[in-house]
């Protein structure tokens, strides 16, 4: 690339290379201050809704730190040349497949803010003398906003070939305005989609971590459409980690079958959509399996198959995870740090309607054991379950989504 200003001094060039060396073991918590700031400053609702696109903007934000960090290693305060990898190509393909327009140059300004503060912070604490901070500063500040000016053409010029390559675009698009809310006859849906509209619909998202582990997305809607018997199978490629499903028939799956499906593939997990009848089934079912999606990832939860009507308040209650926590501690007290099997115990009981025969055999333990837990966990609960059975449960079915959010000391 064509340089665009003189090359620093070596006293510069060192103390950059070793201020970069330093963040580059920092990444994480850097990418954690501007991400989130940067996505909301976009305003696309379809991005946001969806968890697997945010984790690879996430993905994204971190690979351009650590590009220009590295490069700042090898090279000082030189121009550093955008990296647009497989991950990153494949992300920009399915926004483009999507019709999703994402504005890079309004997330590169607020992520270039946030940025450049904490640059400023270490390099004044870095810096003892004023010159050699000016220089540092100077050549930086250069080198910044050229990457962030470079890395939004890239992106643009990476969109424009998705655009003019993409063959499936049509019809997810159309599943998107279908989702999404758009006004839409049900035998228009139908025939453009090849999929039953006017019956029970449940919606699925399946989703990995790893973009490496494609094969395993394939594997367990294999297993889905095997078991499907007379419903149909609707199946999207929502991104390059994660597919959307809808299910359709005369009747609603069993969950239990479902989860058995899909647990044929280690590596992937699953939200569930509480069943709708009809079109506006089909958008609220995968609503519902979005949401469910969402608050798995929101609380870095490791549960692999997740339906939103067994979450539904959960996730009201920890769009704060302050204020979740406070929740939790406050309700359960010392029984939030109890062991688990008192708090699993507990939970069981109050969702079987308090009744202790039931819970024994969902726990596979003897009643007279399943009575001592729950004897002990209420004694330890700062709300009793009588008192407020609601709130208790609550407080535990998200400990037991996310268990450390109970711990003494917020992670």
């Amino acid at each position: 690339m064509e340089e665009l200003w003189p090359p620093p001094s070596r006293e510069v060039a060192d103390a950059i290379r070793s201020l970069c060396q330093r963040l580059l073991t920092e990444t994480d918590a850097m990418v954690a201050a501007f991400a989130r700031p940067s996505l909301v400053a976009q305003n696309d609702p379809a991005l946001l809704a969806d968890a697997s696109l945010v984790e690879e903007d996430l993905a994204l934000n971190r690979s351009d730190l650590v590009q220009w960090l590295t490069a700042n290693v090898q090279q000082p305060g030189r121009r550093v040349e955008p990296y647009v990898g497989p991950r990153t190509t494949a992300y920009v393909n399915d926004l483009v497949s999507r019709g999703i327009a994402p504005d890079f140059a309004v997330a590169w300004r607020v992520a270039l803010g946030i940025g450049w503060r904490r640059w400023l912070e270490e390099c004044v604490a870095d810096c003892a003398d004023p010159g050699l901070l000016v220089g540092v500063l100077e050549v930086t500040g250069q080198s910044l906003v050229q990457y962030a000016l470079d890395s939004v053409a890239a992106l643009r010029q990476a969109g424009l070939a998705a655009a003019m390559g993409n063959t499936d675009a049509e019809g997810i698009a159309l599943i998107q305005l279908i989702a999404g809310g758009a006004p839409m006859a049900e035998d228009l849906a139908e025939g453009r989609l090849r999929y039953r509209m006017a019956r029970w619909h449940t919606g699925l998202v399946l989703w990995i971590d790893d973009p490496r582990q494609a094969d395993a997305l394939d594997e367990a809607i294999a297993a889905v459409r095997s078991t499907a018997g007379g419903r149909s199978t609707l199946v999207a490629r929502a991104s390059a980690t994660s597919r959307w499903i809808w299910l359709s028939g005369e009747a609603v799956p069993d969950l239990h079958h479902l989860e058995k499906d899909v647990a044929t593939a280690d590596e992937v997990r699953t939200a569930v959509g509480r069943p709708g009848r009809g079109l506006e089934g089909f958008r609220s079912s995968h609503q519902d399996a979005l949401a469910a999606q969402a608050l798995v990832v929101r609380l870095g939860s490791g549960r692999r198959f997740t339906a939103y009507a067994d979450v539904e308040l959960i996730d009201a209650l920890t769009k704060d995870r302050a204020g979740a926590r406070r929740f939790v501690l406050n309700t359960l007290g010392p029984l939030a740090e109890a062991d688990t099997a008192l708090r699993q115990a507990l939970l069981t009981y109050v969702q079987c309607g308090f009744n202790t025969t039931r819970a024994a055999a969902n726990l596979y333990a003897h009643r007279n054991t399943v009575e001592r837990r729950v004897s002990r966990a209420n004694e330890l609960s700062a709300v009793k379950v009588e008192d407020n059975p609601a709130h208790v449960a609550a407080a535990l079915l998200l400990l037991d989504l996310a268990p450390d959010i109970g711990a003494t000391t917020p992670s």
